[in-house]
């Protein structure tokens, strides 16, 4: 053992970690680098052992052409004077599984989370074909921010092709002989047992017996001799894990099953096909969990509405997921799902590149700001492209880049302007305005655009640009031009810009509209099948969990696949890979008052912010998502933080001056407002007509309601409801944009035909507002009556809010608002400030997201 303070080469050691067959650790300490590193040195006596010598050498290979997060990293390489090879690692703290494991099983939610990490590691080394073959809680290590990392490649076992296809000049290890058994015993899948030749399977039936053992406390397979545990490896299932710990999910139990089958052929096709059955319990669907504990535990939530909702979403999801894992002789094979994106962040739009082994996408990585990245489907790494801020929008095949320098965002619609560059790099070149979404046709060259049209308030789909296939007020999206050039697939979205629900259709070259499957509360992601007989894309029905769904050109629809997880669909190859999003979002309300820190005031998962109440007192939103049970009810929660209350369904607009009433807004179209009390009373319904109503703003007086509302086939204007007599009667004209309320509430402020203007509520002619800059939107006006507050859209990370004194136009910054964090976050919303300007709030998503290539689907 070598004495601290001893030099290794340039590294100095600094004291003893451990000992273990393949060698001697130490920690040690790079000079040039002021780093801490781990070394492992083979012993003297073993490195004239050919066999020691070579399986040594096989770790450092196979380890170091892996770079993955879930996988210990290598440094360095070297020999000792006397011949003794050393191996430089990165320095780990924490503890191994194995110590972890000493104190019984554990909790549900670590065990899937280290789970789905082990699994991630084994999919990136399995797809440099590399087989561990000796994977056990010994050579798992959990750090101390609970990353887990898997060591020891001393017994990988390389298949199919050498490490000269991942970038390594050193011989190729040759497979072990049939008869020789490696590996571990109680880990050992049976074919290792028989010493028969072993493939990527056998570590998939290693993982299955560590995740049994998290689960359950308990070793799968455990004889008082090792000939007796061989025997119940080959011979014996492991007991229920449902015997041991009631809370396991079955559809967690049925993915141990799936992986300690006897025969390889019945086990996981891949690693990857289990990290993402095991990421959908840890991501948007995590709550299915926490539904099949006891219902002591679950009752412990509190929250009657959320104890039935994750229940029934619980066993939705456990026979979702059984149903994925599916019976192999009574099904195809099962699709396989490959990740290419590592990091924690979010991810916009992704395109297979023109040669179908580069992905472009947009992503926004550990919070900082969004931009275009490439990389390879078969190695690890990407670069950036160098367009900050900007979104990508498609890849034609002659090799160049559509991106969007968003400067218009209305919810889900974001608008601005398009510039093209070649996927080789280069400057930029804009092309138009406006622009929401493309899509290049097979050649190359002609390109289908939906873009707004600012002078006439419409919307537009051209193909080819300048040819007006569709126009009018209604919102479409996700244009994808069939591969024989014949028809358009899109998603149209009816009048309404705030959310993504609409219809599945197409368009053909003379205008001819189609719409082939309706009725859908969200759709996001489109594209047609590899023949070109179907629209493929991902949806929802009912809440926010969107699956893969295909629709024949004849409007037959059938569910393409089932995942317990937010999957979008963005991309389809010619060769049938499909290129997917698998995503976890949430909605954030933060709110403030400048005096202390700002205080999150969301309260399940998707809380959609609608108000802050006149004195800053209350925060009112409906929750939309897996939380609420996609109810779309409405809450109000007191600013300071106090726990959030229930006041019905629908959607929320405002409160009432005096806070006693809520006005919401019905789901059905159109919308109907109903004002619920906030205390004891009676909830009622004040209107009744054709009028779709959406946002609004109680007048002073109480008895008075400013809103956004929509006449049948009509653009939007803004109208005066009197609650008392449900009278109703437009102020301004159709077409207007924003509003802003005087504190006095005789005038408002809106845009129409790109000018702010004032409009009386009584009576009379609309005034300029003098001095707004292009870009400029007012939100409201100070409590004095003589500044507005102002946003500039594309100011958005951080949200910047302005003060403008209407009399001599001077502006000055009021807030920049915006998480501490902004990992995964969107832009931050525009706030709702109280009247006495002491208070605001404002909301942003937060989706975390990974990019898989799929390949399997039919």
């Amino acid at each position: 053992m070598a004495a601290p303070g001893t030099s290794l080469g340039p590294y100095e050691l600094l004291g003893s970690i451990g000992a273990g067959g393949m060698g001697e650790v130490y920690r040690a300490r790079d000079p040039r680098l002021s780093r801490e590193v781990a070394i492992k040195i083979l012993p003297a006596r073993f490195a004239a052992d050919p066999d020691r010598l070579r399986r040594f050498e096989q770790e450092a290979r196979a380890a170091a052409a892996l770079s993955h997060p879930n996988i210990l990293a290598i440094y360095d390489i070297g020999a000792q004077a006397n011949g003794s090879p050393y191996i430089v690692t990165e320095l780990l703290e924490g503890d191994s599984l194995r110590d972890r494991l000493r104190s019984g099983p554990l909790p549900l939610r670590k065990a899937v989370d280290y789970a789905s990490q082990i699994a991630r590691g084994l999919a990136a080394a399995h797809d440099k074909h590399i087989v561990h073959r000796d994977l056990k809680p010994d050579n798992i290590f959990i750090t101390r921010d609970g990353r887990a990392k898997i060591l020891d490649f001393g017994l990988a076992k390389l298949t199919e092709r050498n490490l000269d296809d991942v970038h390594t000049s050193a011989p190729t290890e040759e497979g072990t002989s049939p008869g020789t058994v490696v590996g571990t015993v109680g880990y050992m899948a049976p074919e290792q047992v028989r010493g028969q030749a072993a493939d990527h399977r056998c570590d998939i039936f290693a993982f299955g017996a560590i995740l049994y053992e998290m689960l359950s406390g308990k070793r799968a397979f455990r004889g008082e001799t090792s000939a007796d545990t061989m025997s119940a490896i080959l011979k014996e299932d492991p007991p229920d894990l449902t015997e041991t710990n009631r809370a396991v999910p079955p559809a967690i139990e049925r993915i141990v099953e799936h992986c300690l089958e006897k025969h390889p052929d019945q086990r996981f096709h891949s690693a990857s096909d289990i990290a993402f059955g095991l990421e959908a319990f840890s991501g948007s669907s995590a709550g299915a969990i926490a539904a099949s504990a006891p219902a002591a535990a679950r009752a412990r939530l509190n929250r009657r509405a959320l104890y039935a909702t994750v229940g029934t979403a619980g066993l939705v999801i456990a026979c979702a997921v059984t149903w994925w894992l599916g019976v192999r002789s009574a099904r195809p094979p099962l699709p396989n799902y490959k990740p290419i994106t590592f990091r924690s962040g979010r991810i916009g739009n992704a395109r297979f590149g023109p040669d179908g082994q580069t992905v472009f996408y947009s992503a926004s990585w550990e919070g900082g700001s969004a931009d275009i990245y490439s990389g390879r489907i078969d190695s690890l790494g990407e670069r950036s492209m160098g367009f900050p801020n900007t979104e990508l929008l498609a890849i034609s095949s002659a090799g160049e880049i559509a991106i969007r320098d968003t400067t218009a965002r209305s919810n889900f619609a974001s608008r601005g302007v398009m510039s093209v560059v070649p996927t080789a790099g280069g400057a930029p070149r804009p092309v138009m305005d406006d622009v929401a979404d493309i899509d290049w046709a097979a050649d190359g060259k002609q390109m289908a655009v939906v873009r707004f049209d600012p002078s006439k308030e419409e919307w537009r789909l051209e193909y080819p640009v300048g040819k007006v296939l569709l126009a009018g007020a209604v919102w479409i999206s996700a244009p994808r031009i069939s591969r024989d050039g014949k028809q358009i697939a899109f998603f149209d979205h009816g009048n309404s810009i705030g959310d993504d629900r609409g219809d599945v259709a197409m368009v053909d070259l003379n205008g001819k509209k189609t719409t082939l499957s309706t009725g859908w509360s969200s759709l996001q992601g489109l594209d047609w099948s590899p023949d070109g007989q179907e629209i493929w894309f991902s949806a929802t029905s009912t809440g926010v969990i969107h699956n893969l769904y295909a629709v024949s050109t004849n409007g037959k629809l059938r569910r393409l696949a089932s995942m317990p997880a937010d999957v979008v669909l963005q991309d389809v190859a010619s060769d049938g890979r499909v290129l997917l999003r698998k995503q976890a979002m949430h909605f954030e309300i933060y709110g403030g008052d400048g005096q202390a820190a700002e205080r999150k005031l969301d309260w399940l998962d998707w809380s959609h912010l609608d108000n802050i109440s006149q004195d800053g007192k209350y925060v009112l939103f409906d929750e939309e998502g897996e939380g609420g049970g996609h109810d779309y009810t409405v809450y109000m929660r007191p600013t300071d933080g106090s726990p959030a209350i229930a006041l019905g369904r629908g959607f929320g607009v405002a409160f009432s001056p005096d806070n006693k009433w809520a006005l919401t807004a019905t789901l059905k179209s159109p919308a109907q407002f109903i004002l619920q009390p906030t205390g004891a009373g009676e909830a009622r319904t004040v209107t009744h007509d054709q009028i779709d109503h959406g946002d609004g703003i109680f007048l002073p007086d109480a008895k008075r309601v400013l809103f956004y509302g929509r006449e049948p086939g009509r653009p939007a204007r803004l109208f005066l409801l009197d609650l008392d007599t449900g009278a109703t009667r437009p102020i301004t004209p159709e077409g207007v944009a924003g509003y802003a309320l005087s504190p006095d509430g005789k005038y408002v402020v809106a845009k129409s035909k790109q000018a702010w203007l004032r409009w009386p509520i009584e009576s009379g002619d609309p005034t300029p507002v003098t001095g707004l800059k292009a870009g400029e939107t007012p939100i409201a006006w100070t409590a004095d009556g003589r500044q507005l507050y102002l946003i500039i859209p594309a100011e958005a990370r951080p949200r910047r809010v302005y003060l403008f004194d209407i009399a001599t136009g001077k502006r000055t910054l009021w807030k920049s608002l915006g998480p501490a964090d902004w990992t995964g976050a969107g832009a931050a919303s525009v706030p709702y400030i109280s009247g006495d300007g002491k208070h605001y709030v404002y909301t942003l998503s937060r989706a975390l997201a990974d990019l898989y290539v799929v390949t399997g689907l039919k």
